[in-house]
């Protein structure tokens, strides 16, 4: 693999890295990793879907301070920012479940809190990594998403496609900022990231099909089961946002993060009842059953990684295999 063309900005070593939704699934994987490259490492996190066990490796490190907050309720957040070497903004109301039923938090959520982070980061002009959603493709029936394709967003009379629409405004919001404001940003679209710490709690769907197999209760699949996503192993995210950090070339663009090997619903569930040797039954079940009725699901996901690749070197290294293993 080629090295990442190196971003000299700041003093990493003097300086912190602050990390947004640090308590959370990812958050906290990548807080474990900056921390084991010695970083000093600040994480910010309301634990509205986080968690503080998830964060028990880094709170016995003295170069980690948590800040138990939203981003709106930090003292000084101006001066934090200012002071920190890079941010990486992970913060957001995240999961279907979540989304569904709180429309209205999700988008205030998405929108206010990250319109904050980029204001005060003005002052110092902190680099900022925004992590987006491979949601905001949208309708688009592309077989495989590439960076520049048009976006297809539905109506706004549902409610699904609200949090499409305020990740697909932070990303307008983090490109206008560093046009005018000179912020230097990366956003990041990130495609199904699944490991240990992600919760079956707002709607996951390998950690939820892992927990009904593992109690012998029917996996749930939602609709006809056909609809297909690619899987991308934790490591493999954050070996990605840490490399784009440290690529110049990736300022102003934004690029995919995922794996790009696809497996239907169905067959997943199958493969996961397979693997624990499970007594559970594979059921199929309408979306308006679970979510209501005039929910629209996306029927396929895959990331094109082409630009990934030319701008780090890399691409993800782990299978769907790997990440059941991990799991299990």
């Amino acid at each position: 693999m080629t090295p990442p063309e190196r971003l000299l900005t700041r003093d990493a070593s003097s300086q912190p890295v602050v990390v947004t939704g640090g308590a959370g699934f990812i958050g906290s994987h990548l807080v474990d990793r900056l921390l084991a490259e010695g970083e000093s490492v600040i994480a910010i996190d309301d634990l509205s879907t986080g968690a503080r066990s998830n964060l028990n490796l880094a709170l016995s490190n003295p170069r980690f301070r948590f800040i138990e907050s939203k981003i709106s309720e930090v003292a000084d957040l101006t001066s934090l920012i200012s002071a920190s070497s890079y941010v990486f903004h992970l913060a957001a109301a995240v999961g279907v479940e979540k989304v569904m039923g709180s429309p209205l938090q999700t988008l205030q959520t998405n929108l206010g809190e990250t319109e904050l982070l980029f204001e005060s980061a003005v002052q110092g002009s902190t680099p900022i990594l925004l992590t987006s959603t491979s949601e905001v493709y949208g309708k688009n029936s592309k077989p495989v998403f590439s960076e520049a394709d048009d976006l297809q967003i539905g109506p706004s009379t549902l409610c699904r496609w609200s949090y499409a629409c305020s990740k697909l405004m932070d990303e307008f919001l983090a490109m206008a900022f560093h046009r005018e404001r000179g912020i230097p940003v990366t956003v990041v679209r990130l495609f199904n990231t699944v490991g240990l710490r992600q919760s079956a709690s707002y709607g996951m769907v390998i950690p939820r099909f892992m927990r009904s197999a593992r109690a012998g209760l029917p996996v749930r699949v939602y609709g006809d089961g056909q609809q297909s996503r690619c899987f991308c192993h934790r490591a493999d995210t954050v070996e990605a946002l840490i490399r784009l950090r440290h690529t110049k070339a990736a300022l102003g663009r934004v690029i995919n993060v995922g794996n790009d090997q696809p497996i239907t619903m169905q067959r997943l569930a199958e493969k996961i009842v397979e693997r624990l040797g499970s007594s559970s039954v594979i059921e199929q079940i309408p979306y308006s059953e679970v979510f209501g009725p005039g929910y629209e699901d996306m029927r396929h996901r895959q990331p094109s990684l082409t630009l990934l690749e030319e701008l780090t070197g890399f691409r993800p290294q782990r299978s769907l295999d790997e990440i059941i293993n991990d799991l299990i």
